[in-house]
């Protein structure tokens, strides 16, 4: 069965896109730790990421890095976070979140945003890329 993410990708379920390229997508969490968190994902099902064959691995990494300095330039924040779990869906995904503590960091801390409020910051992350 396919995953969330998967579905995603394939236009079955909406999301906030902030960034897309043949091979990878980046869009808003919607049950973020902080105003900003993205999530990068390789359009490929895989589920872990050192399952990634090297060439994806890497532009995996890259395409993060190119959507972190946009949302840095976007959201106020001491730095860019990256963490990548992956315990939640079985589709590699690098977590980009907006750190201005370590509390944020934490995935108990959760932000609210109305829809208007995400739309809005997709565009605005989008401007900066």
């Amino acid at each position: 069965m396919a995953s969330i993410f998967t579905k995603i990708v394939n236009g079955e379920i909406p999301c906030y896109k902030v960034a897309e390229t043949k091979d990878f997508l980046a869009f808003l969490d919607v049950n973020p730790n902080a105003k900003g968190h993205t999530l990068c994902i390789p359009k490929k099902e895989v589920d872990k990421l050192f399952d990634l064959d090297e060439a994806t691995y890497n532009g995996l990494m890259q395409f993060s890095r190119t959507v972190a300095i946009a949302l840095e330039k976007t959201v106020p924040c001491k730095r860019i976070g990256v963490s990548v779990i992956g315990l939640e869906v079985p589709h590699v995904h690098v977590h980009l979140i907006p750190l201005n503590s370590m509390e944020d960091a934490r995935f108990i801390n959760k932000v609210s945003l109305t829809k208007d409020q995400f739309e809005d910051l997709a565009k605005a992350i989008q401007s900066n890329l």
